[in-house]
């Protein structure tokens, strides 16, 4: 058990070891939420007689193996020794895997229809991740409430209203931001894992035998067997490692080693020991396959256990639903949603943020699964197919920058990445199976996630496009104002703009209606680049045109908020251009859409881009702009 209280050894009290283990407990908390949940119900449903595998010593130590190699192939050999080197100036997740298989095979230079496949896999593998974001908070609270049913099966008909009670204010404190929330997390999961441990070593002493489990040879034995219900039981084992693709989406919170710290010598010990446990209880007494876990606890201790499995279930869910938050604000500054409101709900952690509209969205979805499915052996249905497919992108995509950023031997990446792609499509096949029961679930919210950035992306590049033929080039426009200068006053205006070489409409009717121009005039373009964050030396881009005209291109990545504001003081800064706030006032557009002028896109998705740019949020918010100094002018665009 020493190994499981991350205390210091002696002499290692310096502030780096401190920070070191701070960080790695504080790993511990955010990441390990998901798959540490994962023994309340993933060995149950690999039990299930619905499989149809009778239950003998043989056939409980074969599921034990693939479970225990599954941990061990899916999670530690694929996420944390080899998709953790994959990180994109610290950060991780699929859509920086994208963008560094994209930079791994050219960039913009690529050839296009290699581009156009990295970049469909990443809006797969994002596009699963709602469905995920929607499952995991609804089976992991109520499979956790559902241990009350140990204690007497009266609490049956409390068991779905108190989940819902549970769910509505997790969801309901959202908009607090988890920094509060968080200091607690790695304590509560450290405790969570310790007693995984605990238990598992009460059954695993009562039945040691079961220890024979981490010999493949249980595994293969128990397929070859069973070859009519592998894959269906393969389906259920894939629970255990659900969560798995979390060390690498919240890489740019904690750092590679800190989450591999956290999975080595307290995650990975503790999960094999309590599923090493739940198969011996169950070696000894086959009744208990009902609920392994809870029956591991003695009966005074069920009731506590549901309150530290509820905490436990809670921090899973708040995971994915921060992940949710987070990879739709990359979503919308890498152009494949409209503007939606976030909210900054830390002055210090540039990725804890609160989407009202997604939360929202996501409570109801997650309501409405808990308030449909019952029970958790039904939502465990339609889990896992959402994630094993997110998987295989995964690895598809980490497999490209091996081979071509990497440079690693090509042989080894073939049989290497091979070997591991194998292993997810046997999982995905597995998880198919439970399509028609449930898993047909998070396939229709990824299928519609996928619509809505593919609509948005095509539209918003067709409707520029289409502006094209309406605009005037920037630079003759300011020579011409040399012949007839319009009248000058004092400050500074700031129009936004899409096309940096074009004179912004916002420009034209300003100079239209009120016939004035300011005597500083910043033709800005905010641009998203395709890393996290951008170089402080390249943030900005200016270029003088005379006649009091500025072009600006600031520069942010897709893991930074786009800060006007903050721009504009970094201008000042390195260029003496006054842009203090009193003096400076923002120009931007709002454009009306309609609906048949976008060749390319169908009817019914012409009719949902202008339902999404109609609903999109104000540049004035997006951009962060004082609301005091913004003027909005009105333009159609189609």
């Amino acid at each position: 058990m020493n190994a499981l209280t991350l205390e210091p050894q002696p002499g290692s009290n310096d502030p780096a070891s401190s920070a070191r283990a701070a960080l790695t407990l504080a790993a511990l908390g955010v990441v390990y939420g998901d798959i540490g949940t994962s023994p309340l119900y993933a060995f149950k449903e690999c039990l299930s007689p619905a499989h149809g595998v009778v239950l003998n010593a043989a056939s409980v130590l074969g599921l034990l193996s693939l479970v225990f190699w599954a941990l061990m192939l899916v999670v530690t050999l694929k996420y944390v020794v080899f998709v953790l080197r994959a990180d994109h100036d610290g950060e991780g997740g699929i859509l920086a895997l994208q963008a560094l298989a994209k930079h791994a095979v050219g960039g913009q230079a690529g050839h296009p229809a290699v581009l156009a496949a990295l970049g469909a896999l990443g809006l797969t593998g994002a596009a699963m991740f709602y469905g995920d974001s929607l499952i995991t908070p609804a089976v992991s609270v109520l499979s956790a409430v559902e241990g009350l049913n140990v204690v007497t099966p009266v609490f049956d008909k409390y068991v779905v209203p108190l989940t819902v009670a549970i769910l509505i204010g997790l969801f309901a404190v959202q908009r607090h931001g988890t920094g509060l929330v968080g200091k607690v997390f790695g304590p509560v999961m450290l405790l969570w894992f310790g007693v995984l441990a605990w238990l598992g070593l009460q059954q695993i002493a009562r039945s040691p035998e079961v220890l024979q489990a981490i010999n493949p040879v249980w595994a293969v034995g128990f397929l070859t067997d069973h070859p009519g219900q592998s894959l269906a039981v393969l389906g259920s084992v894939f629970l255990a490692v659900t969560g798995g693709e979390a060390l690498y989406a919240d890489m740019g919170h904690f750092g590679a080693s800190a989450i591999r710290r956290a999975w080595f010598f307290v995650a990975l010990p503790a999960l094999v020991l309590n599923y090493f446990g739940q198969g011996a209880l169950v070696l000894h007494d086959a009744t208990a396959i009902d609920n392994p876990f809870f029956h591991m606890v003695p009966t005074w201790g069920v009731m506590p256990m549901v309150v530290l499995a509820s905490a436990a279930t809670v921090i899973a869910s708040q995971a994915v639903i921060s992940g949710a938050f987070s990879l739709t604000a990359q979503a919308m500054r890498m152009g494949y949603l409209p503007r939606l409101r976030v909210v900054q709900t830390s002055g210090d952690a540039m990725g804890q943020v609160y989407l009202p509209v997604v939360n929202w969205l996501l409570m109801g979805g997650v309501l409405a699964l808990v308030v449909g499915f019952g029970t958790s052996t039904a939502l465990s249905a339609a889990y896992g197919i959402a994630v094993s497919l997110t998987m295989v992108t995964t690895t598809l995509l980490a497999t490209v920058v091996a081979l071509r950023l990497w440079r690693w031997n090509p042989v080894a990446v073939a049989i290497g990445g091979g070997a591991l792609l194998a292993v997810d499509l046997v999982f995905v096949v597995g998880n198919s199976l439970k399509v028609a029961e449930g898993g047909w679930v998070p396939l229709a919210i990824a299928a519609l996630v996928l619509v809505l950035f593919t609509t948005w992306a095509r539209g918003r590049s067709i409707s520029r496009r289409a502006a094209q033929a309406d605009r005037i080039d920037l630079a003759p426009f300011v020579e011409s104002l040399g012949a007839q200068p319009p009248h000058r006053v004092r400050g500074t205006a700031v129009f936004l703009t899409s096309e940096p070489d074009s004179v912004p409409h916002a420009l034209l009717h300003n100079l239209k209606h009120n016939q004035v121009l300011h005597e500083r005039v910043l033709v800005l373009q905010v641009e998203a680049i395709d890393t996290p964050r951008a170089e402080a030396a390249d943030k900005l881009r200016v270029r003088g045109l005379g006649h009091g005209f500025w072009q600006v291109t600031a520069r942010h990545g897709f893991m930074e908020r786009p800060d006007v504001p903050e721009f504009m003081k970094l201008l000042a800064y390195q260029k003496g251009i006054d842009t203090s706030v009193m003096s400076t006032s923002y120009f931007t557009s709002r454009e009306n859409v309609g609906t048949g002028r976008l060749p390319g896109l169908g009817w019914a998705r012409q009719v949902l881009f202008a339902w999404l740019h109609r609903n999109a949020g104000r540049a004035s918010d997006y951009f962060g702009l004082p609301s005091n100094r913004v003027v909005e002018m009105g333009r159609r665009a189609t």
